[in-house]
């Protein structure tokens, strides 16, 4: 049995907070840690190409498309990953962290070993620690990732209902 509740009961918890913090942009721009980036924060399309600042804008519709195959392929290499059962919160926060971070930041990360301790308090609070990108060789908090983390942290705290 997966420690994951399933895509289908994740996803619609977990796609409102992705698109709400990494917002919809048509055209390629670069990110705040300058990698070439569309849509709601895509940097590598389905077909495995990254994107650059050359390519064509694309419509929310392909947005959503991209997001829902980036969340996918997320969440089929977390799952194995956790060592206890999530709850569809915990799974929807960490899935978020996750699409911006990467899977192999998160798989690295406190938040995951504390989780699969069962230190959920600790788990809630290394989300904290991911508020920094690199800017000119430094690492530096970026506000709005403080806000981005302080909100999966409160969602990651938050009883399935």
């Amino acid at each position: 049995m997966s420690n994951w509740p399933g895509d289908a009961a994740v996803f619609p918890l977990a796609m409102p907070i992705i698109k709400q913090f990494e917002g919809f942009r048509a055209a390629p721009y670069r990110d705040s840690v300058g990698i070439a980036t569309i849509g709601y924060g895509t940097i590598q399309y389905p077909n495995a190409k990254p994107v650059t600042m050359l390519d064509p804008a694309i419509t929310e519709a392909q947005g959503t498309e991209y997001l829902s195959f980036q969340m996918s392929l997320k969440s089929g290499l977390m799952a194995p990953l956790l060592q206890r059962a999530a709850t569809l919160h915990q799974a929807a926060a960490m899935l978020s962290l996750t699409y911006n971070i990467g899977t192999g930041a998160f798989q690295d990360s406190t938040v995951l070993r504390k989780f699969n301790k069962g230190d959920i308090p600790g788990a809630a609070d290394a989300f904290l620690m991911w508020d920094k990108g690199t800017v000119k060789g430094q690492k530096v908090v970026i506000p709005g990732l403080l806000t981005r983390r302080t909100e999966e942290r409160t969602i990651f705290l938050t009883a399935d209902s």
